[in-house]
């Protein structure tokens, strides 16, 4: 049985992912290589003082902060909680 192409995209999108989230990055920018699990990581972020906020943001914003992630060699994290101190400092 042949796939349509509409299939045959959407099956290789899917394995594009299955990939991405094998690499143990994410496929974030800024995120660590070093895979830890799910489990493990919460109890990191919460020992740390981390609360899980999440927004709906202007994806041109987004552009920008990721362009900031690259450009800064850091995490998506680091560059947001950053950007919000320095906001609120005003």
């Amino acid at each position: 049985m042949a796939l349509t192409p509409a299939e045959l995209q959407k099956l290789n999108a899917m394995k594009l992912v299955n990939q991405m989230k094998s690499a143990g990055g994410h496929g974030r920018p800024g995120a660590a290589a070093a895979s830890v699990d799910r489990r493990e990581q919460r109890r990191i972020d919460q020992a740390a003082g981390l609360v899980p906020f999440a927004v709906k943001l202007n994806s041109e914003l987004i552009k920008k902060i990721h362009a900031l992630v690259l450009e800064r060699k850091t995490g998506i994290n680091e560059v947001v909680g950053e950007l919000l101190q320095k906001a609120l400092q005003k």
